[in-house]
């Protein structure tokens, strides 16, 4: 399944974890984010092997287009 991975540009590939680009490279007071097999992951950078939050691409979708207003 295809996702979101930058505004209009789709990628069908696990894209591993990753950052915003507009996060300072050495900030951990930030998320991360994956985008694999149907789903976009979320997890705390400062907490990498803790509680993930995983959403589907439609609700992750809906979550960028509210917060892009």
């Amino acid at each position: 399944m295809a996702h979101l991975h930058e505004p209009g540009r789709l990628v069908n590939r696990d894209t591993g974890w990753f950052k915003s680009s507009r996060s300072a490279a050495s900030s951990d007071a930030c998320v991360e984010v994956r985008f694999a097999a149907g789903a976009v992951g979320v997890r705390d950078s400062k907490n990498a092997t803790g509680p993930r939050f995983e959403f589907t691409t439609r609700a992750w979708r809906s979550f960028l287009a509210a917060t892009n207003r």
